[in-house]
């Protein structure tokens, strides 16, 4: 079974998908239970690897690889590392969770809704243990079609214009990551290969000037993906219109996609020229905007899911300042940032989709009294906030308290005051909008009669609960889980790093 765990995990949603094909049109409470029986399973298979996965080691495990086009040097191979290992545990949960949320909330076309989930599962599962170039831009690619169609059809009132501008910023993005890998590829030696454990070792050997070229084609994949400060446009849109369990995926997971790929390939691949002051410093200001400029727009919303949506640009540039602080205290902290992201910002989109679903709107102004009439949902509601600001004791506070120790650590402290400004300014548009929701007189009538959350909606929310609090107050083993991936991945740029930066 060790073996193969990654291809078992990586592909059997796709079980699911070839059971719901067989499954008579019209049996959509059969179709819900075959989906959400898929994606248990999913997430009991990956926990296997995280149980015994040897957190003192660097290297790659559960390997596996077959030659798949032996005459482009292209082969099947899957692996993990600590950093790739909590993301794939990050997706088979919240791909769960996003088709429990989805039970009642899906009521067209169910059968082809959750064969779009199933299937967008396997692509991001893919990304993550991908150890080949090639597998790795055929997964990346192949997430776009489900998603595509998750917004196109059971999106909002905007949701074609939405999908095709997520389409085509993301796929814009994707061709010019797929010339750096062909660049890669092309100058990687006599016997050409993709395999990212060669390319990773020969990075060293490469000339500044290409690598250069191909950093910024790779910063103009993944910044997109991210998104990065000014390349966010296609965000809001897409979360406003997507249903609830696609804002979920794309918040808690796709847009990990885009810093998976800082991680993996820009980083170690162009040594040189991450390290360069010009990069750093671009990198930074890029980071210290996108946190500034999210916190100010979301204050400015109207809507809570365009809130929550803009608040991710904030929490994105958390994250990217700790990565490119290269030190362990940011990267580790941007990592698990990564992961808190998904959990917090994954339950608020929860949250609000919970509210709309039995009031048909996401105004602000058409809330305030519900604390009266829903109030484990205020309760709820009030933790997911408060992790959502960083406050001591969830998860929040851990990651951003690392990325600001890393972001300090480094030649950029300025970026890092710009961060702690950042705090405050989340606090005060999420406890605004809360105290707004929640506590507000009840103008409106309709109100009154609100139902407060059902047993399923709080089996959904459980786990990222229990998340919040876990990592809050005991966050050791997920850091151990970091650490040796993380050093590894920082240890060849002190190499450079003495005589680049300032």
């Amino acid at each position: 079974m060790t073996e193969h765990i990654l291809s078992y995990i990586t592909f059997f949603p796709l079980a699911g998908v070839v059971l719901l094909l067989l499954t008579p049109r019209g049996r959509d409470e059969a179709v819900r239970k075959v989906s959400f029986t898929a994606s248990l399973i999913t997430f009991a298979l990956s926990l296997y690897p995280l149980l015994r996965f040897d957190r003192g080691s660097f290297r790659m495990q559960f390997t596996e690889s077959v030659p798949w086009i032996p005459a482009w040097g292209v082969h099947y191979s899957v692996g993990v590392d600590g950093i790739s290992l909590l993301m794939v545990a990050l997706t088979t949960l919240l791909s769960m969770i996003a088709i429990l949320s989805s039970w009642t909330a899906v009521r067209e076309r169910v059968k082809e809704y959750m064969i779009a989930l199933l299937v967008l599962e396997t692509a991001m599962l893919g990304v993550f243990v991908s150890t080949d170039l090639f597998l790795f831009y055929i997964f990346w690619e192949l997430e776009l079609i489900p998603m595509f169609f998750l917004i196109g059809i059971w999106g909002g009132p905007r949701r074609h214009y939405a999908a095709i501008k997520f389409f085509l910023y993301t796929l814009a993005g994707s061709v010019l990551m797929m010339v750096a890998i062909l660049a890669l590829y092309v100058h990687s030696g006599a016997h050409p290969t993709f395999d990212l454990a060669t390319l990773t070792s020969a990075a060293g050997g490469f000339s500044p000037k290409f690598q250069f070229w191909v950093f910024w084609a790779f910063f103009m994949g993944f910044a997109f993906k991210v998104p990065m400060f000014p390349f966010h446009t296609w965000l809001p849109d897409a979360h406003v219109e997507a249903p609830t369990a696609g804002s979920v995926i794309l918040a808690g997971v796709l847009l990990k996609m885009g810093i998976y790929g800082f991680l993996r390939l820009a980083i170690p691949l162009c040594p040189r020229i991450v390290l360069r002051p010009e990069t750093v410093t671009i990198m930074m200001a890029l980071a210290a905007v996108a946190i500034i400029y999210g916190a100010l727009v979301a204050m400015m919303q109207k809507d809570m899911k365009k809130l929550v949506a803009y608040s991710s640009v904030s929490h994105m540039g958390y994250v990217m300042l700790g990565i490119f602080a290269y030190n362990l205290q940011g990267v580790s902290g941007g990592i698990l940032q990564m992961f808190n992201h998904g959990v917090v910002t994954g339950a608020l989109f929860l949250i609000v989709g919970m509210l709309y679903e039995r009031r048909h709107t996401r105004m602000i102004a058409d809330f305030g009294g519900i604390a009266k009439v829903m109030p484990l949902y205020a309760a709820l509601f009030l933790i997911f906030t408060l992790a959502s600001i960083g406050m001591p004791g969830t998860n929040g506070f851990i990651g951003e308290f690392l990325i600001l120790i890393g972001a300090f650590a480094s030649h950029y402290r300025i970026a890092a005051v710009v961060g702690a400004f950042g705090i405050i300014l989340g606090a005060g548009y999420m406890l605004w909008l809360y105290q707004r929701v929640i506590f507000n007189p009840m103008v409106h009538k309709s109100n009154q009669g609100l139902a407060d959350l059902s047993l399923r909606e709080v089996v959904t929310l459980a786990p990222l609960l229990i998340l919040v609090f876990w990592i809050g107050f005991y966050p050791a083993p997920f850091l151990n889980l970091l650490n040796a991936s993380v050093t590894h991945l920082i240890a060849p740029l002190s190499a450079y790093s003495v005589a680049m930066l300032p």
